[in-house]
């Protein structure tokens, strides 16, 4: 049976993923560019602002806001030290009180606000996150230039968090041994996975 086709950008089954962060990843992102296969133009290249919603309570969903839309994923299990995460939801701005409720504060794992509209807009929405004790909002820049390496999905990152910058480097897939070969091409068996 072939394996399904991953398209960078798109929604997928749960993905495993390899991620690590860094000052400086030159030269496996060389060796990644060198051993990629052709991606779209308008993937070359790419910058985003984003809002990762930090939980004092959660450490099993990555919660974060990207191109005007709520983004959460959840872990599902660790296998040969590779992370499988599934997209929950994206949900966009005005959201329903009703999708925060039932999606987005449970993602967080904290107590919920008294919610008394039937929407929120993305400044109501924030000012909630700035009320909350154990919610914490950070801002992050991206700058990514996407590869597809072994089938793999591959990205390496220039990324400031509030300011700081750090470099990552990632592959990722439906497939635990396409990542471990990227890994091996890529001289990054022994870095870490965060």
């Amino acid at each position: 049976m072939p394996k399904p086709e991953l398209k960078i950008g798109e929604v997928s089954k749960p993905r495993f993923e390899f991620r690590s962060f860094g000052q400086d990843f030159s030269v496996a992102a060389s060796r990644m560019a060198r051993l990629s296969m052709p991606v779209p133009e308008k993937l070359w290249e790419r910058q985003s602002d984003e809002i990762y919603i930090m939980s004092r309570t959660n450490d099993v969903n990555n919660t974060k806001i990207r191109d005007g839309k709520m983004d959460i994923k959840t872990y599902v299990q660790t296998v040969d030290g590779l992370e499988q995460w599934n997209p929950l939801m994206k949900a966009e701005f005005p959201i329903s009180a009703k999708t925060l409720r039932e999606d987005v504060f449970p993602a967080f794992q904290v107590l919920m606000p008294d919610l008394d509209q039937d929407e929120y807009s993305y400044e109501a929405f924030m000012a909630m996150i700035d009320a909350h004790a154990d919610l914490q909002a950070v801002r992050v820049h991206k700058q990514r230039f996407a590869y597809t390496v072994n089938d793999t999905l591959c990205e390496v990152a220039h990324i400031l968090i509030n300011g700081a910058r750090v470099s990552s480097i990632n592959s990722e897939s439906t497939e635990i041994d396409d990542i471990k070969k990227t890994l091996a091409d890529l001289h990054l068996t022994d870095v870490e996975n965060m």
